[in-house]
């Protein structure tokens, strides 16, 4: 290819990476129709120029022009400007199980801490394979990592076992969006809420005349906690008990399985009388969206709606009211957790913390709320 061809496809890379935040090999060089040789090739031209950094697999926008100027040099290194005990720069271990969906947001707020503290970030994926954490880690201590952020690929309490494993590696850690099941262990972790952000969504819709609210989750980690907070609303606000709550066990978008699933929740919700419901995800809420239209059925006059995530919630027909976690915010406190524990001149200087973020509740106009102001 000529040189303004390469030029033109490197842009296209970095407008890709902006909408996205992170993205592997294979999808770009799907998305541009190249190979991932070429892709491989453009990467390392990118990040030489200090416009990404290239992880396992991938790549990730660099710190922004404001937060480099800020650190005095390009790319996840940046000049202290909070001194870190040490001699070298610290370098955070991040492991991630998908480069896309929730985690480009939490890897952004990671590296804006970590360019303002003059340490660096190495990225491992693991694609939400349990099987692939434990290597990813052995991956992350080659790397020189001096502490890990660890969001792991089974749900969110890590087994045991692999906790017990990352002790023994004798390196600092903090959880991202996980937290030992053992609720007395002294591991730091920083996590959302979501049986808060479940409670405050179902409050809100009895708070517009609801007296039953039924729940659709996806199968994917957080369902539990959202689970477990709808339950606690339904208990103590109190509501009818007759309201559906049904897990679709995460089948593929679009699929027969999923449509008969989406089928079977309005269902339940017209035979008990149930006019709104909390669904997650965003993605699931589109798409009972869409089965409700060709039903007939409109949001909010025959089913109000409030979407978990708020990732694509506000671009959906009906905007959708959503929970939306602090993601960012989420990458940056896990940052200066561990970045504190690194600067400490000794093990019990600083105090374990355990921190969780509430999510907020973002409305729009399917819940029917800018209907009744």
């Amino acid at each position: 290819m000529t040189d303004m061809l390469a030029t033109e496809r490197h842009g296209l890379l970095v407008k890709e990476l902006e909408a996205s935040g992170v993205l592997k090999i294979t999808e770009l060089a799907a998305r541009l129709g190249v190979s991932r040789a070429t892709i491989r090739r453009d990467l390392m031209d990118l990040e030489a120029a200090g416009l990404v950094t290239r992880v396992r697999g991938g790549a990730v926008l660099a710190a922004s022009e404001a937060v480099e100027r800020s650190a005095g040099v390009a790319g996840v290194a940046g000049a202290a400007t909070e001194p870190t005990a040490g001699t070298g720069p610290q370098v955070l271990g991040l492991l991630v199980p998908a480069a896309t969906h929730y985690y480009p947001s939490v890897v952004a707020g990671v590296r804006a801490v970590a360019a303002t503290r003059g340490a660096r970030v190495v990225i491992s994926l693991t694609d939400y394979a349990q099987t692939r954490d434990l290597d990813a880690l052995d991956e992350l201590n080659a790397s020189s990592a001096t502490g890990l952020l660890i969001a792991s690929a089974d749900g969110h309490h890590p087994p045991r076992g692999a906790l017990d494993r990352l002790r023994a590696r004798g390196l600092p850690f903090v959880l991202l969006e996980r937290q030992p099941d053992d609720g007395f262990a002294p591991s730091e972790f920083v996590a959302s809420d979501h049986r808060q952000g479940a409670f405050a969504a179902v409050r809100h819709l009895v708070n517009l005349g609801h007296d039953k609210v039924g729940l659709f989750t996806n199968g994917g980690p957080t369902a539990p906690l959202i689970r477990e907070g709808y339950e606690a609303a339904v208990r103590l606000l109190p509501l009818a008990p007759s309201s559906p709550a049904v897990d679709s066990g995460s089948p593929v978008l679009g699929s027969t399985r999923a449509a008969a699933t989406y089928d079977r929740f309005l269902a339940e919700c017209r035979a008990t009388g149930t006019r709104a419901a909390l669904v997650h995800s965003d993605h699931d809420a589109i798409e009972l969206m869409r089965r409700m239209r060709a039903q007939g059925l409109g949001v909010p006059d025959d089913l109000a709606l409030v979407a978990y995530e708020d990732e694509i919630a506000s671009l959906a027909d009906v905007p959708l009211t959503a929970v939306a976690p602090y993601k960012r915010e989420l990458g940056e406190e896990a940052a200066r957790l561990l970045l504190d524990r690194l600067a400490s001149p000794a093990p019990g200087a600083v105090p374990v913390r355990q921190l969780f973020l509430q999510p907020r509740l973002v409305v729009r106009a399917s819940c029917g709320a800018a209907d009744r102001l």
